[in-house]
């Protein structure tokens, strides 16, 4: 029988190991430990079992110190034995905690509450075990976590948003508020927010959201836009990556992160002036090799032309009926200009002598790469919109040169837009497949000022540019590469909308 006296000791009239007192153990949501005089264990339940870690087994009739660190044992036993000299109701608490070794060999801080339980005669104390300040150390723990997530996103520069869709309400803190030229805004309409946007990059910023905010997608948003200060005037490029959160399968909030790039993007635009100056360089020198290596082979049989034509005049004028001479001076100009034409051929052929690797490529591969070179190079002030067609048929070609060409098709259209101040800029890049012909079909379009129509018959000509710093031979070299590959570049005469190139591939046999 379990009971409590007056003195609010509980009184157990029982054997020790009653299953009655087992059962009123366990029953406790608190860890519980029996303990007589010697300081062995008799009892524990399943709190206990569960808070320590160690079996039923392993802690009954083990000595106490089991569950007490090492540095606590000595003052440990000195209070046991004070204990039961006096035993009553006693909470170790007062502000200190005492430590528990759990099986681990992890200690963690506790409050003990120790009740004296008479059974069968015998001593015994009910050890009651509570995490210390457990609510404390949760707030410690999330507090600490804050703080390490504030200084990584104050070392990352970053900024914090949070876009409620359903009111059109934008929330951000300090350092985002920033970014948009407010000190102290923390929340604006989605409208004011959406004005600061570059109006060339306001269609991009709403056509990635749009594209987040679908249910059918991954719900990742992610953007790179020129924001205008709203105090200063000046612009900085701002990198957004967030996730749409749905309820119901609509979208209800955009919560994200926004780090300033300008410095990076200052960088990319020098990087990418050097490239191209350094790419027009090498383009001069290579115009500047070739013509002087053409004009090597070919000077000494014009000279030659150039003579014999002299003598077959000089025979006309003065002796008209020696006609073996002027046959035999005008048959050296033809052979001549035959040694002209045959070095001429000689020398593209040495040029192109080098062996193009072909292998089976996926085209749509090679468009992404494209992009990306080009991007990376600096030219990424454009929207790309991608139609590439599924389980498309491996082409035969050269990676490289496939590669380069796309390259340069795409760089002429960014500068074409940029050299426009094209508000909206984007390119479409289609991949389609030409069953008939068992040809795949790329179409570049941009939404630049297109090309003129007295012009477009000479864009493919050698050393012809509307640039200032062009050369003209960024397509030509570009017709070649396609050439080469078994393809055909062209450009529609008729485009009303921008510049529209079209090349094709052969696919793989």
């Amino acid at each position: 029988m379990i009971h409590f006296n007056d003195n609010s000791e509980l009184a157990i009239v029982d054997t020790i190991f009653s299953p009655s007192l087992s059962v009123f153990l366990d029953a406790f949501p608190d860890a519980l430990l029996l303990v007589d005089d010697q300081g062995m264990m008799r009892m524990v339940n399943l709190a206990a079992q569960k808070l320590t870690g160690y079996t039923h087994e392993q802690l009954l009739g083990k000595s106490i110190d089991l569950l007490i660190p090492a540095r606590y044992r000595a003052r440990h036993r000195h209070y046991e034995k004070a204990y039961f000299k006096d035993p009553r109701k006693r909470t170790m608490r007062n502000g200190r905690s005492f430590a528990l070794l759990k099986q681990d060999q992890q200690e963690i801080s506790v409050d003990i509450d120790l009740r004296p339980i008479t059974i069968s005669d015998q001593s015994f104390a009910l050890v009651n075990i509570n995490i210390a300040n457990q609510q404390f150390q949760v707030e410690q723990e999330l507090q600490e976590i804050e703080e390490r997530l504030l200084l990584a996103k104050q070392a990352a520069g970053l900024g914090i948003f949070d876009l409620d869709l359903q009111h059109q309400i934008i929330y951000q803190d300090e350092r985002m508020s920033e970014f948009w030229g407010e000190q102290s805004t923390r929340s604006c309409t989605y409208e004011t927010f959406f004005s600061a946007i570059h109006p060339k990059d306001r269609a991009l910023y709403q056509a990635a959201l749009n594209k987040a905010i679908d249910p059918t997608g991954d719900g990742e948003f992610t953007i790179e836009v020129r924001v205008i200060q709203a105090r200063s005037g000046s612009e900085k490029w701002i990198n957004s990556i967030g996730r749409v959160h749905f309820i119901e399968g609509v979208a209800n909030r955009v919560i994200g992160i926004a780090q300033d790039i300008t410095k990076q993007k200052m960088l990319e635009k020098a990087l990418q002036n050097f490239r191209s100056e350094e790419e027009s360089l090498f383009k001069q020198q290579v115009a500047i090799h070739t013509a002087s290596a053409i004009a090597h082979e070919l000077n000494q049989p014009l000279t030659a032309i150039s003579a014999y034509s002299e003598v077959a005049l000089n025979i006309l004028e003065n002796n008209p009926n020696q006609r073996s001479k002027i046959k035999e001076s005008l048959q050296n100009c033809v052979t001549q200009a035959q040694r002209a034409g045959d070095s001429l051929h000689e020398l593209i052929a040495s040029l192109h002598k080098a062996d193009a690797h072909i292998e089976n490529l996926d085209l749509n591969e090679i468009i992404l790469d494209a992009s990306h070179a080009v991007r990376s190079n600096g030219f990424s002030d454009f929207h790309q919109i991608l139609q590439l067609e599924s389980n498309l048929p491996t082409v035969s070609a050269n990676r490289v040169q496939i590669k380069k060409a796309v390259i340069n098709l795409l760089r002429n259209a960014v500068e074409a837009m940029s050299s426009a101040n094209v508000t909206n800029s984007a390119i479409t890049i289609t991949v389609n497949t030409i069953a008939k012909e068992k040809l795949a079909l790329v179409t570049i379009e941009d939404r630049g000022p297109g090309i003129n129509p007295q012009i477009v018959h000479h864009i493919f000509d050698p050393f012809f540019t509307t640039k200032s710093t062009g050369i003209g031979m960024g397509l030509s070299i570009s017709r070649a590469l396609i050439e080469a590959n078994g393809g055909q570049l062209w450009i529609d005469p008729h485009s009303t909308t921008g510049a529209k190139f079209y090349f094709t591939l052969p696919f793989t046999s």
